[in-house]
């Protein structure tokens, strides 16, 4: 059975960091891409950043600048460096794998960003 466990959300200042990090794992393979969703209160899920298996990466133009996607083949894992963060970074993040069997989501990990 694939799981998706995030880890490093929480409570943060505006202008601090955070780290998230989404670990897969139970006969996950063949993945392509990694990546980063958010939702906030009232709002559709939006993507934040996704990351070819190959390590290319495209991000929001929300983030560009100051949020870091990168991946582990090896141990199947994605990061989310978050830097300079804002109040309108405030949501809950969710890890989504795209494999050849469908896709998979984890089960999100709230971030609040205080002003």
């Amino acid at each position: 059975q694939v799981q998706l466990v995030e880890s490093g959300g929480g409570l943060v200042q505006a202008g601090g960091s955070l780290r998230l990090s989404c670990a897969a794992s139970g006969g996950i393979f063949s993945i392509n891409a990694m990546g980063w969703y958010r939702q906030a209160p009232g709002k559709q899920r939006e993507v934040v950043a996704v990351v070819s298996s190959g390590g290319y990466a495209v991000y929001a133009d929300s983030v560009k600048g100051r949020f870091t996607i990168s991946r582990d083949n090896a141990k199947n894992t994605v990061h989310l460096q978050m830097n300079s963060l804002k109040p309108e970074d405030t949501a809950v993040y969710y890890c989504k794998v795209t494999t050849l069997r469908g896709d998979y989501w984890g089960q999100g990990t709230q971030v609040t960003v205080s002003s």
